[in-house]
């Protein structure tokens, strides 16, 4: 059995060729995508700001084996940022990602005398 890590996947896009329909959807859904929604899951959490509607970006907790690394948490990642957004009829360019292995990442904690 290969050794499984845990990564935070940030995948960021731009809105491209969306219908109306789909504009007038984020618009309209916007206050429930801000700030306030940036969360790390399975499932991915989308958030965007709706002035301009330019740029997206989507949050996601991916497992995979060790081995495969950062790259391949990536690309799964951007494969379900972009099932998600096809599904719901939004337009899209330019996925990147950029990824955090948890399980690897250093955490400097400052000594007592500091707090």
């Amino acid at each position: 059995m290969s050794e499984q890590h845990t990564y935070r996947v940030i995948v960021r896009g731009t809105w491209d060729g969306l219908t109306e329909e789909a504009r007038a959807r984020l618009l309209a859904e916007a206050a429930d995508h801000g700030m306030t929604s940036m969360r790390f899951s399975e499932e991915g959490s989308l958030s965007y700001e709706p002035a301009p509607l330019k740029h997206f970006s989507m949050r996601y907790v991916v497992v995979s084996d060790a081995a495969d690394g950062e790259e391949m948490a990536g690309a799964l990642a951007e494969d379900r940022a972009e099932t998600a957004l096809l599904g719901l009829g939004y337009g899209f360019r330019d996925l990147r990602s950029t990824v955090t292995d948890l399980d690897t990442m250093k955490i400097n904690r400052k000594p007592a005398s500091r707090r």
